[in-house]
């Protein structure tokens, strides 16, 4: 009742307009406060989503760590501009689709082709010899789509993962640019490509659209495709996003937020589901930072590249999403730096390939785009552990963090998390209340020592908490020296 008259209240001083927003204040915070059913999902901590409260612990963007060189873009048809790679795999093995240019021109010239390269650890990748086009006089190459302007441009690949998707659709893609439109692509094999008539869609709304590397993919949270592409607002490099039951028809343009934080030039958006937690997506975009000039002209030369592409810089940031148009962006810092030496300090390098490799049961593998314009222009490797873009982090004096309120299924929680040789993490199951649970209190639990990405934690031995499944519970972590990477409860 006391609410009820607060609103009605409201309404003698408050426009209809400020009446509406309070009631979805009211409705937003009523929903707040329902329990997050997070079922027997992975929650890898890449946003605040789970977070209720910290108290000496951070949440830690973690950077990849820089590995080999897995390709070297050393051949006639592909050169200082290739460009808008992607990476899945496929099978026993791994493929590399990404654009040839040996020249710089016009977007969307016959002097760009498509190519893939192929490897079965993630770590060497070679080239097929396809024999399908024609290129320096030879067909022996791996040249997957040519002649074909201006598709080639920023042909982008991706594994239909749909549920009876036709073996004849397995392989789908999108290209365009904003005076073709958005026009889709499928195969069988990944190597003979089939295009459909017409765009899928058509570029509107302000400024130049599809000009860039545009991402695609099956939604298993969403069932729908869902597509990410380049567009332009207020003079800054954007992402939208459309969706599709079919792949054919596709519903209405809508902007992707980014919540309250600075507006950046995302060249690329990168945006995929991580394979381990579907109903999370990751994006690693190009943050292209205009006029901001590091390298000279006169160096860009001595360093074997193009003085037109010296006068700016770019890195890698971190984005997720559940779904919808809404961008967390809870880290703004960089995700993958350019480096040490001029060579990564030149405009468009830097800019990572679509897609993760799952290298090992412990580490994930990733790809960025080194020395873009320069002769030795090439596509480098990157490592970080399973899950661990980000963690919630302790020092040495320790930390504590709850939980939202959450529901769950299954019967063990496991974590997957590191201590140093003097940390430890312990784990609390309380009520919705806060409320220790008898049986899972923090001087119950048994101390959690190492480094692993899948620990089930136990209580005096036991690891079954199918007692509390079900019913809405918060879990509380004491945490010293050491990170939480995600967290599951299963069977």
């Amino acid at each position: 009742m006391a609410g009820s008259m607060v609103v009605i209240n409201t309404i003698g001083r408050c426009s209809l307009h400020h009446v509406a927003l309070l009631f979805l204040t009211v409705a937003i915070a009523a929903q707040a406060k329902e329990p997050i059913d997070i079922s027997d999902r992975l929650e890898p901590f890449v946003d605040k989503y789970l977070i209720g409260s910290m108290e000496n612990v951070t949440h830690q963007l973690h950077q990849p760590v820089p590995r080999e060189i897995a390709l070297t873009f050393d051949k006639p048809w592909e050169g200082r501009y290739c460009g808008y790679a992607t990476v899945f795999e496929d099978g026993d093995g791994y493929r590399i689709y990404y654009r040839g240019l040996p020249n710089a021109g016009k977007d969307g010239s016959n002097d760009e082709v498509t190519c893939v390269a192929e490897s079965k650890d993630g770590i060497v990748f070679t080239r097929p010899n396809l024999g399908l086009f024609e290129a320096e006089g030879d067909k022996n190459n791996n040249i997957v789509l040519a002649d074909s302007a201006p598709f080639s441009h920023n042909f982008a690949p991706f594994l239909d993962s749909r549920p009876g998707c036709p073996a004849n659709e397995r392989f789908k893609a999108i290209a365009g640019t904003s005076n073709t439109g958005l026009h889709g692509f499928v195969s069988a094999d990944g190597y003979s490509w089939r295009k459909f008539d017409g765009p899928l869609f058509e570029h509107e709304g302000e400024g130049f659209s599809f000009d860039s590397q545009n991402t695609a993919f099956w939604s298993e949270s969403e069932q729908v495709y869902v597509c990410y592409f380049r567009t332009w607002r207020n003079n800054v490099r954007w992402i939208s996003r459309r969706t599709s039951a079919d792949f054919r028809e596709w519903g209405a343009m809508s902007d992707m937020s980014y919540g309250d934080t600075p507006h950046e030039n995302l060249y690329t958006n990168q945006t995929i589901a991580y394979a381990r937690a579907p109903h999370i997506y990751v994006a690693f975009a190009a943050r292209f930072m205009p006029g901001r000039r590091v390298v000279s002209a006169s160096q860009a030369e001595e360093i074997g590249g193009d003085a037109k592409y010296s006068g700016d810089c770019s890195d890698t940031v971190f984005m997720s999403s559940r779904g919808g148009d809404v961008y967390d962006r809870t880290f703004m810092e960089g995700f993958i730096r350019p480096g040490v030496g001029l060579n990564n300090w030149t405009s468009r390098t830097n800019y990572p390939t679509r897609g993760i490799i799952q290298s090992a049961d412990d580490v994930m593998s990733i790809y960025v785009q080194r020395n873009y314009g320069q002769t030795t222009h090439n596509l480098q490797r990157l490592t970080l552990r399973t899950d661990g873009f980000a963690s919630l982090n302790a020092g040495y004096a320790g930390g504590e963090l709850v939980t939202k309120t959450l529901l769950f299924d299954g019967g063990s929680l496991t974590i997957n998390f590191s201590t140093s040789a003097a940390g430890s993490v312990w784990a609390e199951l309380q009520t919705a209340e806060g409320e220790a649970i008898d049986g899972f209190t923090l001087d119950q639990c048994d101390e959690i020592i190492g480094d692993e990405i899948a620990r089930t934690v136990t209580w005096g031995g036991s690891a079954d908490v199918t007692s509390v499944a079900g019913k809405p519970i918060k879990v509380r972590f004491k945490v010293k020296d050491a990170d939480i990477y995600s967290i599951q409860f299963q069977e």
